[in-house]
């Protein structure tokens, strides 16, 4: 019997993180062949985490350009992957999330009647330009969807609102559980070691990533100036910040934490690096939604340098706190955590609201049934 190919499509680094648990579940199908499609839109990032979880084969549609405008970019993810699907036909398409491969992932599918599963769908802030584009983004891909998995109760109750129907939505928990399970205990403390030394390993850790659209230029600077001062106040904690490639990130980021001898300035780590550094870290300090998402699963407070969130669970549950990009309040939150130890004990509880480690098995379950029907 002939299996069903499905084409997952992979663009940036968090995309590879989410998607790696579902390939993998793939690859054990009797009845789903999997083919991975890798735009490259965060090519050597991706190619890195492909390769932690042991998925070494994929189609590489090299779209990454320097400085590349969005509809740049929009025009080459179109034009490459409708070609992609005209020569490798595939049953079904799954893609993750929010980003610009994703949507054109999607819609390529659609213009040749392919049906899409929507991977960690019904995730939303409310407004269309925050975050940009991935807001826009997500709800277009509500449109073409077939299969919506969604991460969340919260995220099925959005759909349904937005008038999708019911017999199209299945909650399937965040694959970024499954993922940090996976990994987690491939982490060693030897990982973290490297990146900071030994004796800074046995110290208090905390670690930064900031790289979204909006925060570009003054937002951004405003933030590394944040962590500037906390450096200052508090030497003996180090401070981890994996500094995004994007050009518009270096130029806020570099000239103000370059000097500071206990901020760690650092290429974006490896999967397993960088769950490394989470696991021991005191808190998080991030404008990532995936972060948000490990950070939370792993029991570490996490700031977010955002005004809104689509991951609203994660502030109910107590485990996120939405901070902005505004110096003032990153500096206060950040000494609350570092200085109030029960402020610190309420946010640390680890929560299981994003999932239970087994979405990728529904997942697959739910594309073998279809696609058998």
């Amino acid at each position: 019997m002939r299996k069903s190919r499905v084409a997952v499509i992979v663009g940036t680094r968090p995309e590879a993180i989410k998607m790696a648990p579902v390939l993998r579940a793939l690859a054990g199908s009797r009845s789903l062949e999997p083919m991975t499609v890798c735009t490259s839109q965060h090519r050597h990032m991706v190619h890195q985490i492909l390769r932690s979880f042991g998925i070494r084969h994929y189609y590489d549609l090299n779209v990454m350009r320097k400085s590349q405008t969005l509809w740049d970019l929009s025009g080459r993810l179109a034009t490459k992957l409708g070609r992609f699907f005209d020569q490798n036909p595939a049953d079904a398409v799954l893609v993750q999330g929010d980003t610009s491969s994703a949507l054109f992932g999607g819609l390529c599918a659609f213009y040749h009647k392919i049906p899409v599963g929507h991977v960690e769908a019904g995730l939303r802030t409310g407004n269309p330009h925050f975050p940009f584009p991935e807001e826009m983004n997500r709800t277009l891909l509500g449109s073409i969807a077939t299969w919506h998995f969604a991460p969340t109760r919260d995220a099925v109750g959005r759909l349904k609102n937005e008038g999708v129907a019911g017999t199209s939505i299945y909650l399937t928990g965040n694959t970024v559980v499954d993922a940090l399970r996976w990994m987690a205990p491939r982490c060693s403390d030897r990982l973290l070691k490297r990146l900071v030394g030994a004796q800074r390993a046995r110290g208090r850790l905390i670690v930064v990533t900031c790289h979204r659209r909006e925060s570009h230029g003054a937002p951004m600077r405003s933030v590394a100036e944040a962590i500037a001062e906390i450096a200052g106040r508090w030497p003996e904690v180090t401070i981890v910040f994996p500094v995004h490639p994007n050009p518009a990130v270096r130029l806020a980021v570099m000239p103000v934490l370059e000097t500071l001898p206990n901020v760690i300035l650092c290429e974006p780590l490896d999967y397993d690096q960088f769950l490394s550094c989470l696991k021991h870290a005191c808190f998080v300090i991030s404008d990532s939604g995936g972060v948000q998402e490990e950070a939370t699963a792993l029991g570490k407070p996490v700031l977010v340098l955002r005004d809104e969130t689509e991951r609203q669970e994660g502030v109910k549950a107590g485990a996120l706190k939405l901070v902005g990009t505004n110096k003032t309040r990153i500096i206060r939150e950040s000494q609350r955590l570092l200085t109030d130890r029960r402020a610190y004990q309420q946010m640390c509880r680890a929560s299981n609201v994003f999932g239970d480690g087994e979405a990728a098995r529904r997942i697959v379950n739910i594309l073998e049934r279809s696609l058998r029907a």
